[in-house]
């Protein structure tokens, strides 16, 4: 009887160890160095976050990209003129790379959460879960520091910002 109580203690600390954090451990994925550079870009966020009035005059200066990260599905019914599109789930080293090639430049984001009235085009995510959230700490993750992020919320039928269809057309839907 002893025998199989010592077998059957073997056995559960056995699982344990095989369902421990450290059997499952992935060297690609570190959720502390995400929770930390999370904590850094949100304290350099709190001064890149721009009005619509920035925004505007920002994307029109040289060597500014204006980065949509929304499917492209999303981007091909309306977008910011002149936006690039990389889908936030397309972000790599190497798209970021051919995208972005130039860390230093400046580049502005604004995401679903930045336009109402429109609720196919820009549906509302989770203000938790808000895209630009995770633009903006994914790019400062990759070394992108001059990144700026429209702060408010905006009618998409009103905003000065020029919102467009893929074929070019003014677009306030």
């Amino acid at each position: 009887m002893m025998n199989y109580q010592c077998v059957a203690v073997l056995l559960v600390t056995m699982a344990a160890v095989a369902l421990s954090p450290a059997a499952i451990d992935n060297p690609n994925i570190d959720l502390n160095g995400f929770l930390a550079i999370t904590q850094e870009a949100a304290k350099h966020r709190e001064s890149h976050r721009v009005t619509e009035a920035e925004f505007i005059r920002l994307s029109r200066e040289p060597g500014t990209v204006i980065l949509d990260a929304r499917s492209r599905a999303m981007f091909d019914l309306v977008h910011v003129r002149g936006a690039t599109n990389l889908n936030f789930s397309d972000i790599t080293v190497d798209s970021l790379g051919k995208t972005l090639p130039d860390k230093s430049q400046r580049i502005l984001i604004y995401c679903n959460n930045n336009f109402t009235n429109s609720p196919i085009a820009f549906a509302s995510k989770s203000p938790r879960a808000a895209l630009n959230l995770s633009t903006f700490v994914t790019l400062y993750g990759y070394g992108y520091t001059n990144v700026f992020e429209l702060g408010p919320l905006l009618d998409a039928n009103t905003t000065k910002i020029e919102l467009v269809s893929p074929q070019g057309e003014n677009s306030r839907k």
